[in-house]
Order: structure tokens, then sequence, then C-alpha cells
């Protein structure tokens, strides 16, 4: 299928977020969408499967023009948007999701329980899915969770799928087993727009990509004529330098120790230690147990085990209020439903976390919230329309950035961030990266999950890896390698 948007404008109020925006797609091609948060790739994206209506421009469908009304239209189509923010039932299972609307139904529209079983479990086998299809959907990881929102899309006979951070919450050898499925479908002449922040992937898997910058069309350029470099001077619009910053940081005393730390279900036996100004990466396969530790830590998991100590003193932490009043921040994984209350502003976000600094005797100050909100929009370049900025109308990115400035305020000791570059652009990716660095330097202990090997290696002074619930190793990162932490992600030992 070939789809051609030319001159595409859509403003939301005063706010312009496309100005004569436009996209080629060709036959069979895998194609990638890029452009900094808040660029307007996604906004481009809808308004091509009518979740938005455009305010001026064309839409070429196979040379016919086109406008879909919603996205069911323009699903009967062929075009399928499988979406950044997952749009799945958390009460039902994995099977009902899937069919949700596309039910198989025998002789007077009963459901044919078996044959939805069968086709449910034969997408997954295909995408290589060990996800039971009667668990509940509430009891999945959020990359488990993608996954059968992939699967889901490849249900329909698409001629055209968009991904939108299809790989944010994945791990490598699940995005492997992703880009097989994707380049056999490539195969079949299925077009794929692919919508990411990882330079990596895009080079490896897409032919072609288009660039969007403050949502307006930059070029579009074949992967084999550009290089990495090329691609973040498009999208930002200057030289960005190293990819991950230097740290020059003397790293103090220990700041927290976890002693056999243990879940019936999770994890076990779980011992390590942080120092203040140290960066210690958490590397390991989904299912791993890597989040489930960092939610004990925090007091979030009940039914845990072991010992914690904070500066040399053992405490007992049964909830996040106790954990903060340690000292203890916590960037969650799952910004949208655990990092930030969506329907809120930014500023009472921010607040929120931080209410003993914009108060006075228990009375908030609206002149200290203005000051502190207003320097994080700052300091974190968070871009809206101003502190009143509801936070569900934020890029992904952005979101992250809120979430970021939240717990950075309360002044942690230490900070457990758990995937805190997901979907987020190169340019925020080292914003992101620096703002670490500098809680480093400031003696904060911080602990960072992270599926992403390069930024394990690029940013971490230790990295523990996470396998099947037990800790296999602790390495130097300046000895370490990806294939030394696959071997301890994988259950090997090093030799």
């Amino acid at each position: 299928m070939n789809i051609e948007m030319r001159g595409i404008n859509k403003s939301f109020g005063s706010n312009q977020v496309l100005k004569d925006a436009g996209f080629l797609l060709k036959d069979g091609e895998v194609h990638a969408l890029m452009g900094e948060n808040g660029a307007g790739k996604s906004t481009l994206m809808k308004i091509l499967t009518g979740v938005y209506t455009k305010d001026a421009g064309t839409i070429y469908v196979d040379g016919q023009e086109v406008s879909y009304k919603n996205p069911q239209e323009a699903e009967k189509a062929g075009i399928v948007f499988i979406y950044q923010e997952l749009n799945v039932l958390f009460d039902l299972t994995v099977e009902e999701n899937l069919f949700m609307g596309k039910e198989i139904t025998k002789h007077f529209g009963i459901c044919d329980k078996k044959a939805m079983r069968a086709k449910a479990q034969e997408i997954m086998d295909r995408m290589g899915v060990n996800i039971p299809i009667d668990a509940v959907m509430s009891d999945l990881s959020v990359g488990q969770q993608q996954m059968v929102e992939i699967c889901k899309a490849l249900m329909v006979d698409a001629k055209v799928l968009i991904m939108d951070e299809p790989t944010a919450a994945l791990t490598q050898s699940e995005t492997e087993v992703l880009f097989e499925v994707m380049n056999s479908l490539r195969s079949k002449g299925v077009s794929i727009v692919y919508i990411s922040h990882r330079m990596e992937e895009i080079f490896e898997l897409c032919d072609r990509i288009t660039i969007l910058r403050d949502g307006q069309y930059i070029d579009t350029k074949y992967i084999k004529d550009i290089t990495m470099d090329d691609v973040v001077q498009m999208m930002i619009g200057r030289e960005i330098g190293e990819r991950f910053p230097n740290r020059n940081v003397a790293i103090g005393g220990e700041v927290l120790r976890v002693e056999d730390l243990t879940h019936e279900k999770f994890f076990r036996n779980v011992n390590f230690s942080v120092r203040a100004g140290e960066v210690l990466g958490v590397s390991g396969l989904m299912g791993a147990g890597r989040t489930e530790i960092m939610q004990a830590i925090f007091g979030n998991l009940p039914g845990v085990t072991g010992k914690i100590f904070i500066e040399g003193q053992e405490i007992s932490i049964r909830n996040p209020r106790q954990a903060i009043a340690a000292g203890i921040g916590f960037i969650t994984e799952d910004r949208k439903t655990e990092g930030l209350l969506l329907e809120k502003s930014i500023a009472e976000n921010i607040e929120l976390a931080n209410l003993g600094k914009v108060s006075k005797s228990s009375v908030l100050s609206a002149k200290k919230g203005t000051e502190l909100v207003k320097r994080g929009i700052s300091e974190f370049r968070i871009k809206c329309f101003g502190p009143e900025h509801e936070c569900g109308n934020l890029s992904g990115g952005n979101q992250q950035k809120v979430v970021l400035a939240k717990w950075i305020y309360t002044d942690p000791k230490i900070l457990i961030l758990d995937e805190p570059t997901r979907g987020v652009d190169i340019g925020a990716k080292k914003e992101i990266y620096s703002v670490i660095n500098e809680l480093a330097a400031k003696g904060v202990a911080v602990i960072m999950v992270s599926s992403e090997l390069p930024e394990v290696l690029g940013m971490s002074d230790r990295i523990m890896v996470v396998h099947e619930g037990k800790v296999t190793g602790i390495i130097d990162a300046a000895t370490a390698d990806q294939a030394k932490v696959m071997t301890l992600a994988t259950g090997g030992c090093l030799a």
C-alpha cells in the first residue's frame, strides 16, 4: 500500500503542532518516522488513521484521496496503529483482549471459543510469546502487555502497520523476535511505519527515514545514505556531541545495602550495595525480577523478607511513604499509571511530591509552587503551554521529564530509575543522562534499571545482572561488554 500525506496542518487551540507536514510510504518498506518528543510524529499518524481531523492538507492511499473518520475505518482499509500508550483492558484475559470487537462466532452470534483459542495461540506462537492466553492483563509486565498489543495488530490482515515505540518495554531477545516478524511481513508486501528513538534499531531494520522537527517536514533519506549524526542533526537542528556525557565523580561511602532480600514469587537472596555518587546499572531479561526488586526496596511489594540498610542503619520499609521519608525516590517503569496523575497539570504533579517545599505552616504557597514548577519546566526543557498543561496531553518524553522533576526536587539520598529513557528521543535522553550525572556528583546513590544495554554500559559504574530472580553477577562497567552482560542475563557464568 502506498500512502502520501501532503501539507498537513493541525492545531490544538493556539498551539500548532503540524505545519505543512508530509510523509510518503511505499509498498513493502519499513519506514522510520523520527523527531524529538513533541515533533508531531504520533499526531501525523493519528490524522492518517482518523483519530484526529486535519485542519488542512490531503491524504492519498494508492492514488485515491481519503479521509478516515475513525480508526475503525482505517483498520477496515488495512491500516493498523499500535499505540505507544497501551490500549488494553486490564481486567480481561489475553485472549479476550486479542478478540475484543473481532470475535469469531458460530451460529446465532455465539462465540466460537475453541476457534478463538486456537487462533490466539497460533499468533502467540508465531511471535514467540510465552504468555498464557488465559492470563489477566493486569498480572502481566508492561513489556508483556506490549507484546500482546503487537499480537492483536497481527490478527488483522493489515497492509500497513504503524508502530509507535514498539520495543520500548521489550528485552533484546523479544526485540529480535519482533524484527523477524517485521521482516517476514515486509517480504509479503506489508508496509510498516516505525516510530522509535532507538537509533540502532532504525539502522538495523529500516529502509528509509523521514524526519519531523517542530511539526514540520525536514527530509526523507535512504538509511544507507546517512549516518546517526546526520539523523540527530536533522532532528534537533544542531550537533549533540558524545552520546553519553563524561562523568568524573568521586564515589563515596555506602548509602544503600540490601541483604538476602527475598520474595517467594519473584526473587530470592538478593544482595547488593550502592555508594554515594555511584550509578549501579541493573540488567536482565524481561521477567527476571528487576522491577520487583526495586518495588520491594520502595515498600511497594508485600511479602518481602530480608534486610535494608541506609547509611549503615537497618530500616523497615513497609510502604512507599516510609521509603520516601527514608530518602528513597522511585521513577517507575510505567509513568502513565504509576508515575503521573495524567488528568492533573504539570504544576499539580510536581507540587504533590514536594508539599514540604511549596508550603509554609501546612499552607500551600502559590508563589513557592509557581517558582518550583517554572524551574522544573525550564531545567528539564518540558515542551508545554505552561504549568497548567495537563500531563495526559504531553508527549511521552515530556511526561517522563515531569516525573524526573517531581522526584529529583524531593532531594533523595537514593534514586531508583526504572527504564528512565523509555520512549524518549535522543536529545532528551542526553538531558536525562546529564541529570543522572549531576545527581551522582551531588552524592546521590543512583540505581538505573534499563533494557538498553548500550545505556547500561555507557552510564553505569557497576552493573548488576538478574536472571530468574537471582543476582548472577555484579561487574565493573569498565571491563563489561554486551556479551558478558547477556551471558549473565541468560543464566551463564563468566570465566
